[in-house]
């Protein structure tokens, strides 16, 4: 199975890439991981929020494969204690899927064909963060659960 992080937005900023390099070679050890920065639609700052979240919403349902299982990250998702994202990613490689997609979407969210086409939706807290600084707390939990499924040290519950 192959763990994909999509983010819409720019490159990751050098307060986070360290940080970031350092949990996604960690997560390679467990799966084969890679990341994907869609970068906003050429006319963002002319379009409406709703307009954006569409223009962000047909790329990203474009790039996705129908066998692909998607996990949004969403302020109205529901949240998971380490261990049960473990369980998700456990089950999800169990079932022989090809690819698991953690998305963090735009400025302003997601469309709701997003949140419809997702498998889970996943509210990462209920603080709001910078998207920069969810990319990394993405990338260390599903480390940290990666340690949880082989019952490794670096989880203490």
């Amino acid at each position: 199975m192959k763990i994909n992080f999509w983010s819409v937005g720019k490159a990751h900023e050098a307060y986070v890439k360290e940080g970031i390099e350092i949990f996604t070679k960690r997560i390679s050890y467990y799966y084969t991981v890679e990341w994907k920065l869609i970068a906003p639609p050429k006319n963002a700052s002319s379009l409406s929020n709703i307009d954006l979240k569409r223009s962000e919403a047909d790329i990203i349902l474009n790039l996705l494969d129908s066998r692909d299982i998607l996990v949004v990250l969403d302020e109205k998702g529901k949240q998971f204690t380490s261990e049960q994202l473990a369980e998700l990613i456990q089950l999800t490689a169990n079932n022989s899927a090809k690819n698991l997609v953690f998305l963090i979407g735009g400025a302003f969210g997601v469309d709701e064909r997003i949140i419809k086409r997702a498998n889970y939706a996943w509210g990462l807290s209920n603080l709001v963060f910078p998207h920069q600084l969810v990319r990394l707390i993405l990338a260390e939990q599903i480390y940290r659960a990666c340690t949880i499924i082989k019952n490794e040290k670096y989880h203490h519950s």
